[in-house]
C-alpha cells in the first residue's frame, strides 16, 4: 500500500483563479465555434493531447489547468493566456488567487504589464520602477520616465534618457 493510498490524500481544491479559467475556457471555445471534440483534436494537432471529456472537465471546475495545457489552449483558441486567466470585464472586483478581491482593471493593467498589482500610499515611483525592472525583460519595460526611481532604474538598465525640456526620449543601448 502506498503512503498516498494509507493517509489519503485531500486533492486540491479550485480556487477563484481556476473558476475563472474554467468560464472563459466554456466562453471562448464556444466564441471560436468549437465543440469540444473539436477543440480536442486542434489540441492533438500541436502536439498536447487533452480528451473531449477533460476539456468539458475543465469546464465545470472539475480538473485543473496545468500552465502548459493553459498556453495550448490560448494558442488553440488564439487568445494570450490572460484571456483565460481573467475576468472577462475590466469593471468590478473579483477575487483573485493569492490576492483576495482586487479591481478587474487593475488586475488586467498587471497581467498587460503596465503595473505592480498593489502600490503603497505615498509610494515615489519606486513600486512602479521595481516591478517593470523584474517582471518584464529588457526592451521591454514600460518605465514611468516622470520620477527619479523610475529614471535611476533606466539608467542602470543600459537607457540613455534624453529630455530635450518639451518632450522625453529613451534610447536603449543594445550592448548585452
Amino acid at each position: 500500500m502506498s503512503e498516498q493510498q494509507q493517509y489519503g490524500r485531500r486533492a486540491v481544491e479550485i480556487g477563484p483563479t481556476g473558476r475563472t479559467v474554467a468560464e472563459n475556457l466554456a466562453r471562448l471555445r464556444k466564441a471560436r465555434g468549437l465543440s469540444t471534440r473539436q477543440l480536442s483534436a486542434a489540441l492533438e494537432d500541436i502536439g498536447r493531447s487533452l480528451s473531449p471529456s477533460g476539456i468539458t472537465r475543465m469546464e465545470k471546475a472539475e480538473r485543473h489547468v496545468t500552465a502548459d495545457e493553459l498556453l495550448a489552449l490560448a494558442a488553440t483558441l488564439r487568445v494570450n493566456p490572460s484571456a483565460l486567466l481573467l475576468p472577462a470585464t475590466t469593471e468590478g472586483d473579483f477575487e483573485v488567487t493569492g490576492v483576495g478581491r482586487i479591481n478587474a482593471q487593475t488586475l488586467w493593467e498587471w497581467a498587460d504589464g503596465e503595473r505592480p498589482l498593489r502600490v503603497p500610499k505615498g509610494d515615489d515611483g519606486s513600486a512602479y520602477a521595481d516591478f517593470q525592472l523584474h517582471a518584464r525583460p529588457k526592451f521591454r519595460r514600460r518605465y514611468k520616465v516622470a520620477d527619479a526611481a523610475s529614471r535611476q532604474l533606466m539608467q542602470n538598465d543600459g537607457a540613455n534618457i534624453i529630455d530635450d525640456g518639451q518632450s522625453i526620449r529613451i534610447q536603449m543601448n543594445e550592448e548585452d
